[in-house]
C-alpha cells in the first residue's frame, strides 16, 4: 500500500470514529432535552395573529354580524352588555437560528467548550419546537461564511442542521463574524411572523444590535450567549500569551499585575450588562450558557419562567 492511501486510509477511520462519537453525543443530547424539558413548552406559542381558532383570546363588545355562538354568556351577564369571545388562530410556528461558528467558540476552560454549549443550546430549541406543522431553519455564521438552511419541518432536518455544527471543522481564519450581516439576510428569509434565535458569544463584528432590534420589531426573538470564565477574568498565571484564532492576533498579557486582572473585569462586566441591557431594552429574552455550568439547568428555569410570564400577561388581559 503506498504511503498516500496509507495516510487517506487513516484519515477516512479517523473521520468515522469523531462521526460515530458526534452522533452518541446528538443522542445523549436528544435523551436529556425530552426527558427535562418535555412539556414545558406546551401551550406557550398558541397562535401568532388573532382570528378563529380553538385557543380562548380577549373579549370585546358583540357587534352586528357577529357569529352569536363566540357569545361569552359569563361575561355579558357581568357587563351587562352582549360580549363576544375572540379567538387564537392556530399557526405552525416557523423557528429561524442564526448560529455564530467563529474559531473563537473552539474554546472552553471549565466543563465543556463554547462551541458544545452552541451545540446543546441549539439541540434544546430545536427539539422543544419541532412539533407537527413547525419548521426550523438555521442560518450558520462564521469562517468567513454563512451558510443557509432552509426551514422544514421533520426530525431528519433538524439532525442534519445538528450534524452540520457537530461534524464542523475546527481551525483558525475567516476573521471577526459578522453577525449584522447575517442578521441583515434573515431579514429578507424569514416573511412571516416567527421565533428568531441568536447563538453567540456576541464578541463579533460591531453593528449587530441594529440589526436584532430590527428582527424583535417583527419577531418573538431570544438571544443566547455562550461564555467561558476565563472570559470575565483572568488568573494570575504571569506572562500570559494569548491568540485570536479568528484573526490571528497575538498578545502578550502581564496577569501578574493586579492592575491589569482588575481592568480586564471591570471591562469584561461592563461588556455583559452593556449586552443584558440592550436586549432588555429592545425586548429580546436573554438566556446566558456558561462552559462551568450546568446548561440544562439553565435553560430549564429559562423556560419554565419564560412561560410563567407569557402565561400571567395572558391572564393579564382578560377583563
Amino acid at each position: 500500500m503506498s504511503e498516500a492511501s496509507s495516510a487517506w486510509s487513516e484519515s477516512t477511520a479517523v473521520s468515522q470514529v469523531a462521526s460515530a462519537e458526534n452522533r452518541e453525543i446528538l443522542r445523549r443530547l436528544e435523551l436529556d432535552v425530552t426527558q427535562r424539558l418535555h412539556g414545558l413548552l406546551n401551550g406557550e406559542y398558541r397562535g401568532l395573529v388573532p382570528g378563529h381558532g380553538t385557543e380562548l383570546g380577549e373579549t370585546r363588545r358583540y357587534a352586528p354580524g357577529d357569529d352569536v355562538r363566540r357569545i361569552d354568556w359569563n361575561v355579558s351577564a357581568r357587563l351587562q352588555e352582549a360580549h363576544i369571545r375572540q379567538t387564537i388562530a392556530e399557526r405552525e410556528l416557523q423557528t429561524w437560528l442564526v448560529i455564530d461558528r467563529s474559531p473563537r467558540l473552539d474554546f472552553g476552560t471549565a466543563l465543556r467548550e463554547k462551541r458544545e454549549l452552541s451545540l446543546a443550546a441549539t439541540a434544546a430549541i430545536g427539539f422543544l419546537t419541532n412539533r407537527d406543522g413547525n419548521r426550523l431553519g438555521a442560518l450558520i455564521v462564521g469562517r468567513g461564511e454563512t451558510l443557509t438552511v432552509p426551514a422544514k419541518g421533520s426530525r431528519k432536518h433538524l439532525m442534519r442542521i445538528l450534524h452540520m455544527l457537530a461534524d464542523g471543522e475546527r481551525g483558525d481564519g475567516g476573521g471577526v463574524t459578522d453577525l449584522g450581516d447575517a442578521l441583515d439576510r434573515l431579514g429578507t428569509l424569514a416573511n412571516r411572523r416567527g421565533l428568531v434565535v441568536v447563538i453567540s458569544d456576541f464578541q463579533v463584528k460591531p453593528g449587530w444590535e441594529e440589526s436584532i432590534k430590527v428582527l424583535s420589531h417583527r419577531h418573538d426573538v431570544l438571544a443566547i450567549s455562550v461564555l467561558d470564565p476565563r472570559e470575565l477574568e483572568l488568573p494570575n498565571v504571569g506572562l500570559l500569551t494569548v491568540r485570536d484564532p479568528a484573526t490571528g492576533a497575538v498578545r502578550e498579557i502581564p496577569t501578574n499585575k493586579q492592575s491589569v486582572r482588575d481592568a480586564y473585569a471591570e471591562k469584561a462586566t461592563a461588556r455583559r450588562e452593556e449586552l443584558a441591557t440592550m436586549f432588555r431594552q429592545s425586548r429580546i429574552d436573554h438566556l446566558e450558557l456558561r462552559t462551568d455550568t450546568d446548561w440544562l439547568g439553565d435553560v430549564v428555569a429559562f423556560v419554565a419562567g419564560r412561560k410563567d410570564r407569557m402565561s400571567a400577561l395572558a391572564a393579564g388581559a382578560r377583563p
